[in-house]
C-alpha cells in the first residue's frame, strides 16, 4: 500500500483557544491514538490534500519536528459544515505485527457479457472493508466481471484473498448486472459464440 509523509509539529496545548489559533494560522489540529501514548500534533491544511481529496487509500508517516516518526492510518476527519475546511483529523498508529481495519476501493476488470448485451452494471459497494497487516493490504481490490450475465451478481467472496479478511457477510453483493430496455438475451450471445467456434473448427 502506498504511503504519504506529513511533516508536522507536536503540540502540547490542546485547549479550545490553542486549537482556534492553529486553525486561524492555516494549521489542522490532529491526534494519533493506538500507541503507548496519545500524540497531538498539527500540520498545514495543504499537507493533507493528497490524503483527503482522493479516492485512493494510503498509510501515513507522521514526521514530527522532534525527530520522531509514527506510522498511522486516517481514522476520522471533521469538516466545517459551511466552508468544508478540515477542522480536525484522527489517526490510528499502526504496527508491523498488528492487523488494521480499512476500506479499500474496489475496481472491476474485464467486460461483462451482460453489459455487452445491453445490461447495466450497478454497484452496491465502492469500497470493501477488510482487516489485515498494513504491509499486505492492496491499494485496490479488483474483481473480474467478464462472466457476469444479466441478473448475475459479484459477491465479496469472489474477491477473497489470503492477505486479508473481508469484514462483510459472505452474501454481500459488490455489483450486479441489471436488465434494461436495450437488453437482449444472453443466450443469443452464447449461441453466436458457439456458432463462431463451430465455423472455425
Amino acid at each position: 500500500m502506498k504511503s504519504l509523509t506529513i511533516n508536522a509539529s507536536q503540540r502540547e496545548s490542546v485547549g479550545k483557544k490553542a486549537t482556534k489559533a492553529l486553525r486561524n494560522a492555516g494549521q489542522v489540529p490532529c491526534v494519533i491514538y493506538g500507541g503507548d501514548t496519545i500524540v497531538h500534533f498539527a500540520a498545514p491544511e495543504i499537507a493533507f490534500k493528497n490524503l483527503v481529496y482522493t479516492p485512493d487509500v494510503h498509510t501515513v508517516v507522521i514526521a514530527l519536528d522532534n525527530g520522531k516518526s509514527i506510522n498511522a492510518i486516517l481514522q476520522d476527519i471533521q469538516f466545517h459544515p459551511v466552508t468544508d475546511r478540515i477542522l480536525h483529523i484522527d489517526f490510528v498508529e499502526i504496527f508491523d505485527d498488528k492487523p488494521i481495519t480499512m476500506e479499500i476501493p474496489f475496481k472491476t476488470t474485464g467486460n461483462s457479457k451482460g453489459v455487452r448485451n445491453g445490461g447495466v452494471l450497478r454497484f452496491n459497494l465502492r469500497r470493501i472493508k477488510v482487516k489485515g497487516l498494513a504491509s499486505k493490504l492492496p491499494d485496490v481490490i479488483e474483481g473480474d466481471i467478464t462472466e457476469l450475465k444479466i441478473g448475475n451478481k459479484l459477491y465479496v467472496t469472489d474477491v477473497a484473498s489470503e492477505d486479508f479478511t473481508i469484514l462483510h457477510p459472505d452474501n454481500t453483493v459488490i455489483c450486479q448486472v441489471k436488465t434494461s430496455r436495450n437488453a437482449v438475451a444472453d443466450d443469443a450471445d452464447e449461441e453466436e459464440e458457439a456458432e463462431a467456434a463451430t465455423a472455425e473448427a
